[in-house]
């Protein structure tokens, strides 16, 4: 007998009602909601209503959020807020990260995120302190979400000495992820070459914020691309912002944007920062400030969204909702086609899952039961409306507000 069945669901990939069928955690029946109902210990109906796997948050800096009430100023460009950010740490402290991070993170879960993963830095000014924390969170909150740590240097890792020690006893620690930023340290190139032989010797795969700017000569994409290849890494390696490429010629574009998909390198736009803070030296023509989202998609490279920043000086702005993402991206890159809303919820759900190398999500027989039932019988309003969450689901187990608020304690 099933545990629990789910009856008459609308999902992305399927034009008829389905019923889901959940025991210890797994989906373990799928079928048309026509056939004959299955012996089942509880039935949920779901009244033609949109089941999605669990959202994926792809991208998004916890330790960083919920800022704007320390900031005695406002920044207002890139160079700024790396700045300001890093003045603002000297004064974090455990418990302030973590309360911060529990006020995201209670807010992704109620918004059905049951996957995440988060930059973490380490540098020389925060030491392990956020690191410590989000390791902790990890274990904590694994009944209501999986969290992937990536072992950030924001700072940069040559110019601040100690963080390639830090970054290594962070991955001996636990972190999942490798990451990189090389337009913020003293070489692009040597920044690369040492996340890349990090990398492969803890057999991690690699993440990378890169080319963050209008400047179209700004492409250690290519460099990425390259070593992708020497290091055998096909899709192993995701890169977030890459707005460079929206400034480039469109034929050379293009020519990146296959060697990419080659590679089957992973691409996070990240439109509420990159809106934010690019196009601010254009006059006239104001530039998107975007990766050229369906250049890429055309050319078959796998395009995400993330969140990115909440209320702090790279983004002022921020609810935890990635489909709010979905929807400012739908409007900048110009994606409001009924089949682009289908594309756009894929792109938080099955396109992100195989960019964190997720292998037992979906709505398929035999992986795990991480599920969200939202108000809406309409695919294409659920990007439009973003409505009600009905249910959330992880493993099967039901994330109501009692059970977000016995572990995340946080107003």
């Amino acid at each position: 007998m099933i545990d629990l069945l789910l009856h008459n669901v609308k999902s992305l990939h399927c034009d008829s009602l389905l019923d889901v069928g959940i025991e210890n955690g797994k989906i373990v029946y799928l079928s048309n909601s026509k056939s004959e109902v299955p012996n089942s210990k509880q039935i949920i109906e779901g009244n033609g209503n949109v089941l999605l796997p669990g959202l994926v948050e792809s991208h998004i800096h916890l330790d960083k959020a919920f800022l704007l009430d320390k900031m005695n100023e406002d920044a207002t460009n890139l160079n700024e807020a790396i700045k300001l950010t890093a003045q603002l740490k000297q004064g974090f402290t455990k418990e302030d990260i973590r309360e911060r991070s529990l006020k995201v993170l209670k807010r992704c879960v109620d918004y059905g995120v049951t996957h995440m993963r988060c930059h973490v830095e380490v540098d020389p000014i925060i030491q392990m302190k956020s690191m410590e924390v989000h390791l902790e969170l990890k274990e904590q909150l694994k009944d209501l979400i999986d969290l992937q740590i990536v072992v950030f240097p924001q700072e940069g890792i040559f110019k601040q000495k100690g963080t390639a020690d830090l970054m290594r006893e962070s991955l001996i620690m636990g972190a999942d992820v490798v990451g990189g930023i090389p337009y913020n340290d003293r070489d692009p190139i040597e920044h690369l070459n040492f996340v890349y032989q990090l990398a492969n010797e803890f057999g991690k795969p690699l993440d990378f914020h890169v080319d963050f700017s209008d400047d179209p000569n700004q492409l250690a994409i290519l460099d990425i691309i390259k070593l992708t290849h020497l290091y055998q890494m096909e899709g192993r390696v995701a890169v977030g912002h890459l707005t460079s490429l929206g400034s480039v010629e469109h034929e050379k574009a293009r020519q990146i944007a296959s060697k990419m998909a080659k590679e089957d390198i992973h691409v996070f736009s990240l439109p509420a920062t990159d809106l934010y803070l690019n196009g601010r030296g254009d006059t006239e023509r104001v530039r998107r400030g975007l990766t050229p989202v369906k250049l890429l998609l055309e050319e078959g490279v796998n395009v995400l969204y993330g969140t990115n920043n909440i209320r702090n000086p790279f983004t002022p702005f921020g609810t935890g909702n990635p489909l709010d993402i979905a929807l400012l991206l739908a409007h900048s890159a110009q994606m409001g086609t009924s089949e682009d809303a289908k594309k756009l919820l894929e792109m938080t759900t099955y396109g992100a899952a195989r960019a964190l190398g997720l292998t037992s999500y979906g709505i398929e027989v035999g992986k795990d039961a991480d599920l969200v039932l939202f108000d809406s019988k309409d695919i294409r309003n659920v990007l439009l409306d973003r409505p009600k969450r009905l249910c959330v689901w992880k493993k099967g187990k039901e994330i109501g507000t009692d059970s977000i608020r016995s572990l995340i304690k946080v107003n």
